[in-house]
């Protein structure tokens, strides 16, 4: 019988980031969207801090190949990005920032541009970087690019789940399609996905929870139809002007405002991937603790 890594390259082995990622215990998230202007930077970053306050060991990568903002909604400063491990002038260990909310993170940069067309040597010093992560951390968060250019995609393919955010709007719910349809082709040429793949959806900035779930409906029933594809629910975020003030005030919404509704929608779509991603290594935070006595 074939190992996971087999099974994963299979119809894939033109992405050596997949082959790398495949080694991995880790559990890798990738968050994406067809479309920029729906929230997706928000949903990964208050995502990775809800899990880890749920008590998973959470790593958070900028992985947005042309708009890496990742550091401003944490409100970090970074003075090193991926393009350094890759250099060689960087560990990966000092490239790592502590984030709010116990999250580590890895600031973006523009040479992840070349993660698809990597040297031999190049490949071998991110593997080396990708065994570190092994010891140190049980879920991996991408914040990926928005569309389906070929870089966002094949970044995308190589997390365990895809998490699509859409709002209710019909051009968000029209390129979300797009989207999920370009990830079941990736590296194939054909509908499907590769093994051990799944995609999930996370409506944001819905008006309300009936909107919500419409979207989401809306949404597996035409990738069912036409994909012959199931894709999992993981909640909604209603709209929240608490959302916008505290990008302003350059911190995570779920932390600025933890009864606000947007980090309550937040936290229930945390319980949702939780028992999907194991049983956390530690007791759930005191950050868990504190936000569910106003959740």
């Amino acid at each position: 019988m074939l190992d996971r890594q087999s099974r994963t390259t299979v119809g894939d082995q033109a992405h050596p980031l997949r082959r790398l990622v495949a080694r991995s215990p880790t559990h890798v998230i990738a968050v994406t969207s067809g479309k920029g202007g729906v929230g997706k930077t928000q949903v990964a970053v208050n995502l990775s801090i809800a899990l880890a306050a749920r008590g998973h060991r959470v790593a958070l990568f900028d992985m947005d190949l042309g708009l890496a903002n990742a550091d401003i909604v944490l409100g970090v400063e970074a003075s090193s990005t991926w393009s350094d491990v890759l250099s060689g002038r960087r560990s990966l260990e000092e490239v790592l920032v502590q984030a709010p909310g116990q999250v580590a993170f890895v600031p973006g940069g523009t040479g992840l541009t070349r993660l698809a067309n990597l040297s031999e040597f190049e490949r071998h010093r991110l593997m080396a970087a990708m065994e570190q992560l092994e010891r140190g951390f049980d879920v991996m968060v991408l914040d990926c690019g928005a569309g389906i250019s070929r870089n966002v995609v094949g970044i995308a393919a190589t997390a365990d789940l895809i998490l699509v955010v859409s709002t209710p709007e019909p051009t968000a719910v029209t390129d979300a399609y797009a989207m999920i349809k370009a990830l079941t082709q990736e590296g194939t040429g054909r509908p499907g996905l590769p093994f051990g793949v799944s995609i999930g959806i996370l409506v944001n900035q819905a008006e309300s929870r009936r909107e919500g779930i419409d979207t989401f409906e809306r949404l597996a029933k035409v990738a069912a139809k036409f994909l012959h594809l199931p894709v999992t629910d993981y909640g909604y975020i209603l709209r929240d002007d608490h959302v916008p003030s505290a990008v302003r005030q350059q911190c995570p919404v779920i932390l600025r405002y933890p009864r606000c509704s947007a980090s309550t929608c937040l936290m229930a779509s945390a319980a949702r991937l939780s028992p999907e991603l194991g049983q956390p290594n530690t007791d759930k935070s005191l950050l868990y603790r504190v936000m569910n006595m106003f959740l």
